[in-house]
């Protein structure tokens, strides 16, 4: 008779710890390769296809990169938060919430030229704390559960937006429910010359370093470790809750607006109903993928963004829809939470003579 259970670990190595994201995102290949084939296709065609489509040349190439900024920030955004056991769904609307302020601020015309730019950055990111910094109030208050919260402002923030779009900020001419365009003085400078690699990128590295640094070397980075490991053991040490709960959101949210600020300064230098394809939301797929470590989520951002821009040409060439891009961000979710337990336990068989 066999037996299998699991067994809770002693010590879980290193090694381990690597290559978990590395098998989700190979075991979610596997499982979608399953749906390629029913889709009457090839599946190493159809995912040479698709990474084709992601890296096969310079152009393609940059285009993922340009893709995978705003994931790094609403993916920084929720890795910060959920350290801190502050379950923020709302990364969707506080990159909404950075992108109205930065199209706000981006055309006024009584504003310096040089001053644009950095006003941009610090109007999208305090918006964005804003944002967050209401659910965490009214979890640290009032106790209301964050994952409602933060869920439910993001659909209020979108139609805030829409109201906007539908009423002052439409243009009567076009008819088009867009934003003003923002001066030229406030558009993100090319880092390329003849391609749309815009300074957010940039912004988005440096801002997985900064960020990395506050959570390892800082005393807020501790206390929000801390707090997201044992808030009662932390409020013994000393530390505030409520208030690095705050800090945390306003962090948080701050990261998730700067996303809105680049997508604003440096590609659409407007804002539209369809400025975020689910970026807040496919944050936290690629937090988790990180396994909410700020430098996992660079290569885990870049992942998703390949997969999104590749999706059309594997598409073209095998006819395999590009929705199938949005079910590799889910599967690789519930992937990266099946291999998690694996960190705590390990399967153990065992053989039982018959009795």
């Amino acid at each position: 008779m066999i037996q299998v259970r699991l067994e809770q670990r002693a010590k879980t190595p290193a090694w381990f710890n690597l290559a978990l994201p590395l098998a989700a995102v190979l075991a979610t290949l596997v499982l979608c390769g399953g749906l390629v084939m029913l889709a009457g296709a090839n599946v190493f065609e159809a995912y040479g296809a698709l990474f084709k489509g992601a890296l096969g040349s310079r152009f393609n190439v940059i285009e993922t990169i340009v893709k995978a900024a705003p994931l790094v920030f609403t993916g920084l955004a929720v890795a910060v938060a959920f350290r801190a056991k502050f379950w923020n769904i709302g990364a969707e609307g506080q990159l909404l919430a950075g992108a109205m302020a930065a199209a706000f601020i981006g055309a006024r015309e009584f504003l310096p030229a040089w001053s644009l730019i950095p006003a941009m950055i610090l109007g999208g990111a305090l918006a964005g704390g804003v944002a967050a910094s209401i659910p965490a109030l009214l979890k640290v208050r009032y106790r209301v559960d964050d994952v409602v919260a933060t869920l439910m402002l993001n659909f209020v923030i979108f139609y805030a937006m829409m109201a906007l779009l539908d009423g002052p900020w439409k243009d009567p001419l076009s008819g088009y429910p867009d934003s003003p365009d923002i001066r030229v003085d406030a558009e993100f400078p090319m880092l390329l010359q003849a391609t749309r690699m815009h300074l957010g990128v940039l912004l988005a590295a440096v801002g997985a370093v900064l960020t990395w640094l506050l959570m390892t070397r800082t005393t807020l980075g501790f206390a929000i470790r801390a707090v997201g490991e044992n808030p009662r053991a932390a409020a013994h040490g000393g530390i505030a809750i409520g208030r690095v709960v705050l800090l945390t959101a306003c962090v948080s949210g701050g990261l998730a607006g700067l996303a809105g600020v680049g997508e604003v300064a440096g590609l659409h230098f407007q804002v539209m109903a369809g400025l975020s394809p689910g970026y807040g939301y496919t944050g936290i797929v690629i937090a988790m993928l990180a396994r909410l470590n700020p430098l996992g989520v660079v290569p885990a951002a870049l992942f998703f963004a390949a997969v999104a821009t590749g999706a059309e040409t594997m598409s073209r060439t095998t006819g395999v829809p590009t929705f199938l891009a949005d079910v590799i961000q889910g599967t690789s979710l519930i992937c990266m939470l099946t291999a998690l337990l694996f960190t705590t336990y390990r399967l153990r068989v065992r053989r039982h003579a018959p009795s």
